[in-house]
């Protein structure tokens, strides 16, 4: 009885106000629409409603997440439901840590412009940015949130954030080593104890790393199987937190075990594909060897790469490690399964809104009904790199049956058209000014076309240029350039002017070559000062210069602006004296080598080493003008363009540049991220060149210094500051060197 009076009641209530709907309206509401509004009530216009039925109408709007609040008025028949609606967020804001940094607000607070104000959501964002801090190793953090409602009505929000202190390790113990040197592990684990000076470059500083913290045990216990301790077992740290000092003590405790020895390596193929001997043959790891786990890991990729390159695009390579306890020996297994051989169904090719689609396509390895390669696959991703027309490419694997798949080709075009400009300072040429029009892939048609002027106070020149790479689609290649140009030295100048013409031929993905026929004009102008009765006149008469020039290069780096992977070496040699009167044989070699260092350091660091050799051979005849000559970018910075020579005395006395015969320069670059999002990065090098005539270290000079390399919305530029080394004064050859401590150019490769 106790509980039927009550539901008695109720039922009499409910009862008591229902009342027919003549009609349903909606105040207020924006994004839900007023027919969606209707399909979700559980009634309609012509019913008998209570206050049951508007109870749940109502829950069920909010449930949408879209109002803050909602009130109901039945009038008569008529039924308004008044909303009102959560805010719009318009703009958010990050203080005091990551300042407005897009990419982080994307990756850590995760709330868009345009979503709806949320209390959870900004708590949940708050909670994201503490553990983002802590995992750079900053403690109690405290993230405040800020509200301004706008004008517009919607809402700013303002994450004002106080980094907490950073944790420095002052001690880290290792225990339990014996057959290793414990100072090695510094070189595998991101927490190190901090060494003295540790603000100096190179010096640990010993901040805390929690990101890495759960991994340092791992890398450690990895660097010992590398050593054939295939039972080390290294826990986790102990670490001692002083939070009144934000110092800590970290310690770890480590059991080494025994030096395993290869008893034996099988090869187990479900189905034989590749001749065993064939798969051995790449192996290195071998019987009797002690085993090592990056060995192990290399060998497996060899092995999945062989058998990926003869169209096993689903090959599966599965190590496993048998290990025997009790005589310390394992047995290494390479548990291959191949599946079926697959066929290339189409290739889609996406993003690229200026080049043509057949430009793209002659530089990939892999077309419709192809057998797969994986090696053909890198291969045409690194072709593309090379190009130098697209800032980003990757190639999708799109399987579609065990038998088949698409490859997805997506570019992002970079800007290959732009107007160049340079400019650098010397103590002898003054300001250079370098403007050039140029496109190295004219209406995407794959054409290299250029038209480029310089003027400075020693030099000024003109040049039009164009090329393809790929004629009518073919391996071969041609190019046509005119040129004229000026160069001052102290009392006389020297004026040519140009044309040559040249083919070459892709003999293989990497290996190109060129003959090429060129033909100048060259004259001497004087000052009014010089008494040509006492200067030896061999230095300045007028010549002509006919020759062919024979070359071939060879580059398998990754890409043309900013390779991180591969070297190129390139020969030429250029034989004068064919009707003309210069007559010798000059040779250039050139090479370059890259190293990206991601994978080993953990960031995009690149390392670069340059070498250039130069040499000239003469059958009769060298002009002052053909000789080689150093400074600047390309050789050794530091110094102004052109301006390291070996030089001469005339009757007058005047000390002159007359060029070397042999030059050789090298340098050594770093290139590390700055602002990746700007693209820009900053660049450290030494360069040393050396230039001489009998010998080619008559004149040895260097410079060091520090760059910016960035990739503009007008294309790649590069801000070099250097210091020159190993100076002349001028008590040597009479003659001071000529410094630059800045250059810029745009345009050129990094």
């Amino acid at each position: 009885m106790k509980i039927f009076l009550p539901l008695l009641l109720l039922l009499f209530t409910l009862n008591l106000f229902a009342q027919t709907l003549d009609s349903i309206k909606f105040e207020g509401m924006v994004h839900i629409s007023e027919p969606v509004a209707l399909r979700m009530l559980a009634f309609e216009k012509g019913d008998e409603i209570n206050i049951k039925m508007v109870d749940d109408a109502i829950k069920k709007y909010f449930k949408q997440g879209y109002f803050n609040d909602i009130l109901v008025e039945l009038n008569g028949g008529d039924l308004t439901f008044f909303f009102k609606e959560k805010a719009i967020i318009s703009q958010i804001e990050l203080e005091g840590w990551k300042d407005n940094d897009e990419e982080i607000q994307d990756a850590v607070v995760q709330i868009k412009k345009g979503s709806l104000y949320d209390e959870k959501l900004l708590h949940d964002a708050k909670k994201r940015i503490i553990e983002a801090i802590s995992q750079e190793g900053k403690l109690d953090s405290v993230v405040e949130v800020k509200t301004e409602y706008l004008e517009n009505g919607s809402i700013k929000v303002t994450f004002v954030v106080n980094e907490g202190e950073e944790i420095i390790i002052k001690k880290l113990e290792y225990s339990g080593v014996d057959s290793l040197d414990s100072d090695t592990f510094d070189s595998v684990v991101v927490n190190k104890e901090q060494e003295f000076m540790s603000w100096f470059w190179g010096q640990n500083d010993g901040k805390m790393s929690l990101a890495d913290l759960v991994y340092d045990n791992l890398r450690i216990q990895d660097l010992y199987m590398q050593q054939g301790y295939l039972d080390a077992k290294i826990n986790k740290p102990f670490v001692r937190v002083n939070f009144n000092h934000y110092t800590a003590d970290m310690s770890y405790q480590i059991k080494e075990g025994e030096v395993y020895t290869i008893s034996k390596v099988t090869l187990a193929q479900s189905q034989e594909v590749v001749d065993e001997v064939l798969l051995r043959s790449i192996i290195s790891l071998k019987e009797g060897e002690v085993f090592n786990i990056k060995a192990f890991r290399e060998d497996a990729e060899k092995i999945k790469i062989l058998v990926a390159d003869r169209s096993y695009a689903y090959v599966q390579v599965v190590p496993d490690l048998k290990k025997n306890k009790k005589d310390k020996t394992v047995e290494v297994v390479f548990k291959i399964t191949p599946g079926d051989r697959v066929r290339i169904r189409n290739v889609v090719i996406s993003g690229n809104t200026r080049t043509l689609d057949r430009i793209i396509r002659r530089e990939l390895y892999l077309g419709p009904g192809d057998l797969y390669s994986l090696t053909d696959l890198k291969d045409s991703r690194n072709s593309l790199g090379r190009l130098g027309y697209f800032e980003g490419t990757t190639i999708e694997e799109k399987r579609v049956n065990n038998k088949t798949m698409d490859l997805v080709v997506k570019l992002k075009e970079a800007p290959t058209g732009n107007v160049q400009v340079g400019a650098g300072y010397g103590s002898f040429g003054g300001m250079l000014l370098s403007v050039g029009i140029n496109d190295r892939n004219i209406w995407g048609s794959g054409i290299n076309m250029g038209l480029k002027v310089e003027k400075s106070q020693t030099t000024e020149s003109f040049s039009f240029n164009v090329s393809n790479n790929k004629l009518n689609d073919s391996d071969f290649s041609g190019n046509f350039s005119i040129y004229t140009s000026a160069f001052d030295y102290n009392d006389y100048s020297v004026a040519s002017s140009g044309i040559s013409i040249g083919a070459g031929h892709r003999f293989s993905r990497y290996m190109t070559g060129y003959l090429g026929y060129g033909f100048s004009s060259n004259a001497y102008t004087f000052e009014d000062t010089i008494d040509l009765n006492i200067i030896d006149t061999f230095y300045f008469v007028n010549y002509t210069k006919s020759g062919i020039t024979i070359s071939a290069k060879w580059d398998n780096t990754d890409d043309f602006y900013l390779p991180r992977h591969g070297f190129n070496l390139s020969q030429s040699f250029e034989k004068t004296g064919l009707g003309a009167e210069a007559n010798y044989i000059k040779s250039r070699t050139n090479f370059g080598k890259y190293i990206g260092l991601e994978e080993y350091i953990g960031f995009d660091a690149i390392f670069r080493y340059k070498a250039r050799l130069n040499i000239l051979i003469d059958n009769g005849n060298i002009p002052l003008a053909e000789k080689f000559y150093l400074g600047g970018i390309g050789s050794v910075r530091g110094y102004q363009s052109f301006s390291l020579s070996p030089t001469m005395i005339d009757d007058s006395g005047t000390v002159r540049l007359v060029g070397g015969e042999k030059t050789f320069s090298n340098s050594l670059e770093m290139s590390i991220p700055l602002i990746p999002k700007a693209k820009m990065r900053v660049v450290f090098f030494v360069d040393w060149g050396f230039i001489g005539d009998d010998s080619i270290t008559d004149i040895s000079r260097g410079g060091y210094g520090a760059g910016l390399e960035w990739f503009s919305p007008v294309g790649p530029v590069q801000l070099m500051f250097s210091s020159a080394l190993n100076v002349n004064d001028g008590n040597i050859a009479g003659r001071e060197d000529m410094v630059s401590s800045f250059d810029f150019t745009m345009g050129q490769r990094f």
